[in-house]
């Protein structure tokens, strides 16, 4: 089964920030907010929503289909994803201008604020899945062009392609409409807990609700883990524990990656959800979103020292 991977390519430009935001943050002051913090360094990583959920997922032995637009300054990054195992033919190469930058800056307790400039991603709408994913498979509509996602959500919808709807950090951008279509055919639905309540503002629906349309429902918790709903019970999903805490973006797309591998094989979820944890625990352990590498062997190894022995396991070691 292919994996379909729509969405952003970027470069991430990393600020630390040595403070805590909600200290220099006046809560009565939001309407006139002006801030500004002095960083302590700026590194520009390989990135992007969908690039770095493929990654993952290649370091998993997968072979993902990376679907989205790339700028003129690309080639050195599409190379280093191919190296690594990633389907890079899906990706269009817009010359006239350059890859998308995300600017993240980190605090000492890990919240960001981040801007995000589109670049080559404002023609993502272009890229039809009608024309790209010609096998049997399932996708991940992940942020990028608000455009785009909703064409490709519909694209799926058509094709019969089942879809995780990921709309994260494009809450702000798309309508409640939008979301509430995006939701409503999709086979699962991601969030984080403040995204999953952005989410609810702007669509008036509740995490049951969202069970009325997708079979699945996933809240990332940070350093609580996350909890996986389905139609008839709700899956407590531990963390894994980082060896070091260096820089967390990234880490809910690795997150993803580990979910989705265990999706595609068939695992139970108590399992696929403790491979979205420890996924993300690599990245967390790493400046950058790709700067990690491990072999499957290694990871399967690292998830039974983790978490014990799992039978669910015995699928990807054959």
């Amino acid at each position: 089964m292919r994996l379909f991977i729509s969405g952003s390519i970027a470069f991430d430009y990393l600020m630390a920030f040595p403070g805590r935001f909600r200290e220099h943050i006046l809560p009565d002051k939001l309407d006139r907010l002006s801030v500004s913090f002095l960083v302590d360094s700026l590194h520009r990583r390989r990135g992007g929503c969908a690039a770095n959920i493929a990654y993952n997922l290649a370091l998993m032995g997968e072979h993902p289909l990376l679907i989205g637009t790339a700028g003129r300054d690309f080639e050195s990054y599409g190379r280093e994803l191919a190296d690594a195992g990633v389907d890079t033919s899906g990706v269009c190469v817009c010359s006239d201008v350059y890859t998308a930058s995300f600017f993240a800056n980190t605090d000492s307790e890990g919240n960001q604020i981040a801007s995000f400039y589109p670049g080559a991603m404002q023609y993502a709408a272009r890229l039809s899945l009608k024309e790209l994913c010609r096998d049997q498979g399932i996708a991940i509509v992940s942020p990028n062009d608000p455009g785009a996602m909703m064409g490709h959500v519909r694209q799926c919808v058509q094709m019969g392609i089942p879809y995780i709807f990921d709309p994260s950090q494009q809450i702000v951008r798309l309508s409640g409409e939008e979301l509430t279509e995006g939701s409503r055919g999709a086979y699962m639905v991601i969030f984080n807990e403040y995204e999953l309540e952005m989410f609810g503002k702007k669509t008036n629906m509740k995490e049951p609700d969202l069970l009325e349309g997708a079979e699945v429902v996933v809240v990332t918790l940070g350093e609580k883990g996350a909890r996986i709903s389905v139609k008839d019970r709700v899956v407590e999903i531990p963390p894994a524990r980082p060896e070091c805490v260096l820089d967390p973006t990234g880490v809910g797309d690795a997150f993803r990656a580990g979910l989705m591998k265990g999706i595609v094989h068939g695992l139970k979820w108590e399992t696929a959800g403790r491979m979205g944890s420890l996924a993300a625990v690599y990245v967390l352990e790493t400046d950058g979103p790709q700067n990690h590498r491990y072999a499957l062997v290694d990871f399967l190894k690292r998830y039974r020292e983790q978490f014990g022995s799992d039978t669910g396991l015995e699928e990807l070691t054959a």
